[in-house]
């Protein structure tokens, strides 16, 4: 039996810098920055003081008033993003649609984290008030934190019942969920699979924490720049929220109904670094590892890819090892590329990054423009100026295949390539 092609119908976002897909690419084209000034908390006492948090968004635009109440933020902005992709896909208007045969799998890196900082603070001062009291919790402490919840919600909404699951793997997980989507629907276990990732991390605990690892830029006197991949003076990421949706499908389900079809995802890659909970390898072996594994999933060759969306984080190593992996990966080629990073505009997605991200790639193509590396402002000598990483303005270009690469704490790699559609 031949191997069915995977295609993509349907986009769907909740970003920093647009809550729909066309203000998402309004922003990324355009080299919107959506870094501010924490408003979530009072972050005045922290280290970092600012992040990408998703602006103008009021759940109850979207959601019923019951919904929003048992959701975590996480699973607002997954249900939300998932509504806007499968509208886009027209999905619920084919006549013949067997949703025996249509999956979820959803990611995040963290899950209901504002629910189980709310949850456990209420436990501490209820405790110090009380110590003889009997611990009292919310019955929706559990369902609203657990990090497969989303993916559950998605199917309940939608009576989607084929396979159904969450998968982590820090800031790859939902790369890696795209990934297990499109092998769900290669290995005919569903027709149609929704897959995507979604953080709500704008919290005191996560900005603490990451503070504590010194991995997020400190620049408080200027936010708006604080997210500069590959520049000489980058000094850490930038805390990102939102979502990414796809609607992947079989080629055949995708065409007997008439689908329009975004892009083709023909190239999946995994790997681990083996190498350091937090730090990437030096010379990025686990990255040159996952590239090369993609291209040969896609049975393409290097040269055949137009543009990379780097995991380009921001952070001093991080940068310079993907740039080393992408220069063992290219060679020559390597110059020939247009690379950038959207986490100079987003900040990072942690989860969510990958689908989001993904989604960049596949808007690359349908508009075959690169969207920019925005903030870059000094060279790193350590890099190479001949490499073309889309400095600070967005570059029109002939793009038939895209790859996105996400890397994880933990030594989690993931690469994707999508294609443009040819019928």
């Amino acid at each position: 039996m031949a191997s069915k092609r995977v295609v993509i119908t349907g986009l769907g976002a909740v970003t920093p810098i647009g809550n729909n897909i066309s203000e998402f690419w309004d922003g990324i084209s355009s080299g919107k920055s959506g870094a501010g000034a924490i408003t979530k908390f009072d972050a005045s006492l922290f280290k970092t003081q600012f992040a990408c948090e998703v602006k103008d968004f009021d759940p109850k635009e979207y959601l019923d008033t019951k919904e929003v109440r048992r959701l975590d933020p996480f699973s607002q902005y997954a249900l939300v993003a998932t509504q806007e992709a499968i509208s886009d896909s027209k999905l619920l208007e084919f006549e013949d649609l067997d949703r025996n045969e249509v999956g979820v799998i959803w990611s995040s890196g963290i899950g209901g984290q504002l629910t189980f900082q709310s949850e456990v603070s209420k436990f501490a001062v209820s405790r110090n008030e009380n110590p003889e009291a009997s611990p009292r919790y919310s019955p929706m402490f559990i369902p609203k934190m657990i990090l497969d919840i989303a993916a559950g919600h998605i199917s309940i909404k939608y009576g989607f019942k084929g396979p159904n699951y969450a998968v982590v793997s820090a800031c790859a997980s939902s790369t890696n969920g795209l990934i297990d989507a499109f092998n769900c629907i290669k290995l005919g276990y569903a027709d149609v699979m929704i897959s995507g990732g979604s953080e709500a991390s704008i919290t005191e605990c996560a900005m603490g924490g990451f503070n504590a690892l010194k991995a997020l830029s400190t620049r408080n006197d200027s936010p708006e720049t604080a997210s500069r991949p590959f520049d000489a003076e980058r000094d850490g990421f930038v805390m990102g929220e939102g979502a990414g949706a796809l609607v992947l499908e079989s080629l055949e389900h995708a065409q007997a109904r008439g689908a329009k079809i975004y892009a083709e995802l023909v190239g999946i890659g995994m790997s681990a670094d083996a190498h350091h909970i937090t730090a990437p390898h030096p010379e990025g072996e686990g990255a040159t590892l996952v590239m090369n594994r993609a291209l040969k999933n896609a049975s393409i060759s290097a040269e055949d890819i137009d543009y990379v969306n780097v995991h380009g984080t921001s952070t001093p190593l991080g940068d310079i090892a993907e740039i080393k992996a992408i220069e063992k990966v290219f060679k020559d080629h390597a110059y020939q590329l247009n690379i950038s990073s959207s986490k100079s505009m987003t900040g990072h997605l942690l989860g969510a990054a990958g689908a989001v991200e993904s989604i960049a790639c596949i808007l690359a193509i349908q508009h075959q423009t690169v969207p920019p590396t925005i903030n870059h402002e000094n060279f790193d000598e350590d890099i190479d100026q001949r490499l073309n990483l889309t400095l600070n303005k967005a570059e029109k270009r002939t793009i038939n295949y895209a790859l996105s690469n996400t890397f994880g704490f933990g030594g989690h790699n993931a690469s994707v390539i999508f294609k443009k559609f040819e019928g």
